[in-house]
């Protein structure tokens, strides 16, 4: 049995920022992951919007942690070495009798206490956005709205929440909460832990938890979202995020530029039984293009390089739960959208609440830079010349589409909470992530992974268990 002063349940980008917080406290951590990697679940698929914080309701936790996560974007951001851009976003109204709603959500994101909100004419969005559609007749315009990539986020609050001496327990799974008099015995696949408190961020399972051990029961639904992203040609189309006039699944289906230049179409919004389920659709793909032209025209959809599901955590209350909801056990339950743009913010409120109860004192020696993998392909040349002649790895191209060089993936395997999967050295250095969506780099991948870790080629894994590339030899 492991004995540590909080457990928390979930790598996501919930998890990896209540441990990046609490990592600033005396107090040892330990973050179980049911996946081999973080960013393994909800965090892994999304818009990567940043957004500014006038949708929510206010005075819900949702507005609240959503105005506090965005102020605290550009400081972690350069704090943790990922890429942010506040690009800004549009609500475009397509029908002149829904003009109040527009004006009703610039009231709220002033209430909010949103910055930089704007209503514009049909005639100043056109002059920001000229590829907006003719059925555009007025937009808000949220100057802080940005967007970020959710690995990169994802990756540098886990490895600095590591850094500082939180521990990373993979392959992990929950399987029952205990109530001692000291603590929480929490049950898992692997070895029980001990633990004086319990973080629940288990994210469309959240509830599941949470029913384990509180009288006012949660529901949580995972609510499926395709997307379409196109290649780095169409990256231009339109520079701000452009959102519809939201309905009653969400914010609509967005044209959104990406931080690494391509073109994002999605989400859908269908609530689902199977909280795991994460496969594209014919129906699903064709309503992301066809509702996303409604907003943007001549969408140069023959650019879709790849598609993709991801899953939000709806709670039935429409809101996020969070705080101290039993004895030393503590929620971020149902953290749908704007979950990504509030992570920072629930990870202070609830590392504040948890060092509190447990009378932990600040580090003096809490470091919060961290460094990310090289990314020799955006480096003035002088620069990335002194890294190739340093190591000769840096040199030699892998991933041709992102220009990913063998010296990458190698920080990548061998860094804090390195990659052991095809999907871990993706998401730390967007080798696959190009036009031809890893036909050409994996195999070299797999040979460098093997060759880094020790590991038989049929052992390599895109990501889970059972999803081994090589079943067997042929020959040899």
């Amino acid at each position: 049995m492991i004995q540590c002063d909080i457990v928390i349940a979930g790598a996501g980008v919930i998890g990896s920022a209540v441990a990046r917080e609490l990592s600033r406290f005396e107090g040892s951590i330990a973050v179980l992951e049911k996946n081999a990697d973080v960013c393994e679940g909800t965090s892994k698929a999304n818009s990567a919007i940043i957004h500014a914080g006038f949708d929510a309701e206010p005075g819900t936790w949702k507005a609240k942690m959503n105005v506090r996560g965005n102020e605290k974007m550009d400081k972690l951001a350069e704090e943790l070495d990922i890429p942010f851009q506040r690009c800004g976003a549009f609500v475009v109204c397509l029908h002149e009798e829904e003009l109040p709603k527009l004006k009703e959500l610039y009231e709220r994101g002033l209430a909010n206490g949103v910055p930089g909100l704007k209503l514009l004419n049909r005639e100043e969005a056109l002059a920001l956005e000229p590829n907006l559609s003719d059925a555009v007749c007025g937009a808000l315009l949220a100057e802080t709205s940005g967007i970020v990539c959710p690995f990169e986020l994802t990756l540098g609050l886990a490895e600095n929440a590591a850094m500082n001496g939180a521990q990373f327990y993979f392959e992990t799974q929950i399987t029952g909460l205990e109530r001692r008099e000291d603590g929480w015995l929490v049950k898992t696949s692997g070895e029980d832990f001990l633990t004086k408190a319990v973080v629940n961020a288990a994210g469309v399972h959240s509830d599941e938890l949470h029913n384990l051990v509180c009288e006012n029961k949660l529901h949580v639904a995972s609510r499926k979202g395709e997307y379409c992203l196109l290649d780095k040609t169409a990256g231009q189309h339109v520079s701000h995020t452009i959102f519809q006039l939201p309905g009653k699944y969400g914010k609509g289906v967005l044209v959104s530029p990406t931080v690494h230049g391509n073109l994002l179409l999605g989400p859908t919004a269908a609530d689902i039984e199977d909280r795991e389920e994460t496969k594209t659709t014919a129906e699903g793909l064709g309503e992301v293009l066809e509702k996303s032209a409604l907003g943007v025209r001549n969408i140069p959809i023959r650019q879709v390089i790849t598609s993709f599901t991801g899953l939000r955590a709806h709670e039935a209350g429409d809101d996020f739960v969070l705080g101290e909801t039993a004895e030393g056990f503590f929620d971020a339950a149902g953290i749908e959208s704007p979950g990504l743009s509030s992570a920072s913010a629930i990870g202070e409120y609830l590392a504040a609440l948890i060092a509190e109860k447990l009378q932990l004192a600040r580090k003096e020696n809490f470091q919060p830079i961290r460094r990310g993998v090289p990314r020799l392909h955006d480096m003035p040349a002088e620069q990335r010349k002194a890294y190739i002649e340093k190591n000769p790895a840096y040199g030699n191209i892998i991933c041709r589409c992102e220009q990913v060089s063998e010296g990458e993936i190698l920080d990548a395997i061998h860094g804090v909470l390195g990659a052991k999967t095809l999907d871990g050295v993706k998401r730390r250095t967007r080798a696959g992530m190009g036009r031809c969506q890893s036909g050409f780099c994996s195999p070299r991948v797999m040979e460098l992974l093997a060759r880094e870790l020790s590991l038989d080629l049929r052992e390599i894994r895109k990501n889970e268990k059972g999803s081994e590339i090589v079943l067997e030899k042929t020959r040899g």
